[in-house]
């Protein structure tokens, strides 16, 4: 055996290892599951990203009940990089689309999606595919390149971020969907719906220098997003958050959406074979009771298409 194939192996084998014990498995469950409107986070897996995105809205209830007539939305997924969608650097297109769609179905009067890039955000929005796919759905595209796009907002309940500059698009939408891609990453462990946050603030090095994963749960006290939607279809196991090539990528084809910050991130936690207290950002933002990591506490929708 290739050492790539061995150490995708048994990545992928703790990875169902870790989905069967931290989400309770999905097979036999059935007869246990609660009402629709009682769920509090939904994991699908095993269908594509648009499919599978259609069968966690309608579980929650639908998108009219995150998105009202006439509301303005913003959808902010990882565009950072300037790569095609198979080196799963950023969100699937499939799947933004599609949300896009969800949106303007349940009467949005505009939902535009956007990133503060890290290549040059033409590249980015293009390349990796999402630039058609929003466009497809009737959706709009805002860069997020430069200065005069963000606005200083205080954070009187952080503890390390006191204030940031955040883009205009969240301080004037009715709605925030964050939508980011499961991947590893150098400085953070992991990149999950918290630390997709970054992407909506200028100054992202100042997190850098002072206590990156306080400043991440720092940022969900000023606002936490309507909906989660983390896209755990394609997954890089290492060499994040940029990627080198697709030996870096895994198929998963997994899903995991919830209002809940805290918990869907720790529920990605256990899809990429970790565990949630052991990402910092996570066991702060719980101690922080910004959400929570305890996933037993939660009504849990596992559906396998």
């Amino acid at each position: 055996m290739k050492r790539r194939e061995f150490i995708i192996k048994g990545v992928s084998a703790g990875v169902v290892t870790g989905t069967s014990l931290g989400l309770g498995g999905i097979t036999g469950l059935a007869s246990a599951l609660p009402p629709q409107n009682a769920y509090d986070l939904v994991a699908v897996r095993d269908g594509e990203p648009d499919v599978m995105f259609d069968r966690a809205i309608a579980s929650l209830g639908g998108m009219t009940k995150y998105v009202k007539k006439g509301q303005k939305v913003v959808v902010k997924p990882n565009i950072g990089w300037d790569v095609i969608p198979e080196r799963a650097g950023n969100t699937n297109p499939k799947l933004v689309g599609r949300i896009v769609k969800h949106c303007l179905e349940a009467g949005a009067s505009e939902v535009y999606v956007f990133d503060n890039t890290c290549d040059a955000w033409n590249l980015c929005y293009k390349n990796s595919g999402i630039e058609k796919a929003v466009k497809d759905a009737g959706g709009k595209l805002v860069p997020g390149n430069t200065e005069n796009y963000y606005q200083s907002v205080q954070i009187p309940k952080g503890k390390r971020l006191k204030e940031a500059r955040v883009h205009e698009l969240i301080l004037n939408s009715d709605v925030f969907i964050n939508v980011p891609v499961l991947k590893h990453h150098s400085s953070a462990s992991i990149s999950l719906a918290m630390k997709n946050l970054m992407g909506v603030v200028w100054d992202r090095r100042y997190w850098h220098r002072n206590d990156l994963h306080q400043c991440i749960a720092d940022f969900v006290t000023w606002r936490k997003p309507t909906l989660n939607v983390i896209d755990g279809y394609r997954v890089m196991l290492r060499n994040g958050p940029r990627g080198v090539s697709e030996a870096d990528v895994v198929m998963m084809k997994q899903l995991i959406v919830s209002a809940d910050i805290v918990a869907a991130d720790a529920a990605a936690t256990l899809v990429f074979g970790s565990k949630p207290q052991d990402i910092p950002h996570i066991r702060i933002a719980n101690e922080m009771k910004l959400g929570t990591m305890d996933l037993s506490r939660l009504n849990i929708n596992r559906i396998k298409i």
